[in-house]
């Protein structure tokens, strides 16, 4: 955890070097995995981690490579498992349907509408939720409550 902390706040003094806005909220504050239907967890997590992870690595290429190795070394190994577990979205499982699908469609949007200096505030700022509760709550399945 020390790796995360020390990488959020060098990300955090990194950010306010830059002008950035966003039009929207990549990852709102009202939004709760408990929401979701257990079997969607997972798949919702894997998304977020699949965008905080590309966000993270254009970062850690351009100026913050050393502070952010540990984290996204973890961060990858913690997707690679999500991946096992999430079925493939066209193959295998249900269809993303209501909350997940609004979820997954937010985060996509996202990708396509928002400045790369928003994607990063928003990684930053989302960071230590997904790894606490959003990770916790996925690992806890239907305890998660």
């Amino acid at each position: 955890m020390k790796a995360f902390r020390r990488a959020k706040y060098a990300l955090e003094e990194w950010l306010l070097l830059k002008t950035w806005s966003c039009g929207s909220r990549p990852f709102p504050r009202a939004r709760d995995l408990r929401q979701l239907q257990v079997w969607e967890r997972p798949v919702a997590l894997e998304a977020e981690l699949a965008l905080t992870l590309k966000v993270l690595e254009t970062v850690a290429d351009s100026t913050l490579g050393d502070v952010l190795d540990q984290p996204l070394l973890t961060l990858r190994h913690i997707h690679a498992e999500l991946q096992a577990c999430v079925p493939a979205q066209s193959t295998a499982g249900p269809r993303p349907r209501g909350a997940l699908r609004s979820w997954l469609h937010r985060l996509q949007e996202a990708q396509k509408t928002e400045s790369h200096g928003c994607l990063e505030a928003s990684v930053t700022f989302n960071l230590f939720r997904l790894l606490t509760r959003d990770l916790q709550c996925v690992a806890s399945g239907d305890l998660c409550v």
